[in-house]
């Protein structure tokens, strides 16, 4: 079985593990996590969201959040921007400050995406589109999150057929790289490779990555089975933080040091510390009072107390 030599994670901690938050996390707290997590080796990191802070309060702090951070050559700094206003707040700052990349989010599900942002996919789409098209005359790199993309917590399972068409449209409005993400962690491996094939019909494989939330206990399962496929870029989330207000009992994102360790104990390269991140993670779970969600975590930080 071939498996790519390399494997780069993009780490969603700062924005999508800590935005459902209900203690209040400082822009401080937030901007020594980042720096805690590009120490460790993390060169993908994306840090907050410009959304309306009567819906994500936690995120209100974006600007002084990006101000703060003292960036490293090499290091690409993502931020979410579902509209027009966000991307025009993401911008309002002095250049030196710019987000290097967005993420625009899509759902396979309708269910899923009238609950979650108010309007049809294809609406969501028409919503994208100037968006992507100021972010690219400026320079920045677009991403896109396909959610839903293997179960919707509304409709059930989604059809490999309804991630094509979602795919197809990010792929007609210029964005240029997509998450294929099974949002509730309900996927399996055989279900996400063929959510991958399906987008796969609209993006080359190097275009491609994975976001698969752990509810289930199927996260690393389902990144393997990606990686069989030749996908070699992944979401994860420092300690496993995160999850879907949307979708009842689904739990966090993949633990970015489960993922690590798998893949060092299969002698992929991710140019990640696995000591600093494991500080990186102690960090922020002392401040949010909780142990960590990562089994290896949990396991390699008692190794070294004892």
């Amino acid at each position: 079985m071939k498996m790519p030599p390399k494997v780069k994670l993009v780490e969603v901690g700062p924005r999508d593990g800590l935005q459902n938050e209900k203690l209040t996390v400082p822009a401080e707290i937030k901007v020594a996590l980042v720096h805690r997590l590009q120490e460790a080796g993390l060169r993908e990191i994306e840090v907050t969201s410009y959304v309306s802070p009567k819906w994500v309060p936690q995120m209100a702090d974006n600007a002084q959040v990006m101000s703060g951070i003292e960036r490293r050559p090499g290091v690409r700094y993502s931020v979410l921007t579902p509209n027009l206003k966000g991307f025009e707040a993401a911008i309002a700052l002095d250049k030196a400050f710019w987000p290097d990349e967005i993420v625009v989010f899509g759902a396979a599900s309708e269910a899923f995406s009238q609950r979650n942002i108010n309007c049809s996919i294809a609406e969501s789409i028409e919503r994208f589109r100037p968006v992507v098209e100021a972010a690219r005359s400026a320079g920045i790199f677009v991403r896109g999150a396909m959610s839903c993309a293997v179960g919707c917590p509304y409709e059930g399972e989604v059809a490999p057929e309804r991630v094509a068409m979602l795919a197809g449209l990010m792929k007609n409005i210029g964005v240029q790289h997509v998450g294929v993400a099974d949002t509730i962690g309900v996927g399996t491996p055989f279900k996400v490779q063929r959510a991958l094939e399906a987008t796969l019909q609209h993006y080359a494989i190097d275009d491609v990555s994975g976001h698969f939330h752990d509810t289930y206990g199927q996260a690393l399962s389902n990144t393997l089975a990606f990686m069989e496929l030749g996908v070699w870029q992944f979401d994860t989330s420092i300690s496993g933080l995160g999850g879907c207000p949307y979708a009842k009992g689904a739990t966090g994102n993949v633990a970015t040091e489960d993922v690590v360790y798998m893949l060092h104990g299969m002698g992929i390269e991710t140019g990640i510390d696995m000591d600093k991140l494991l500080d990186a993670g102690m960090f922020i779970n002392e401040f949010l009072q909780r142990k960590s969600g990562s089994r290896a975590a949990r396991a390699l930080l008692s190794k070294r107390e004892s």
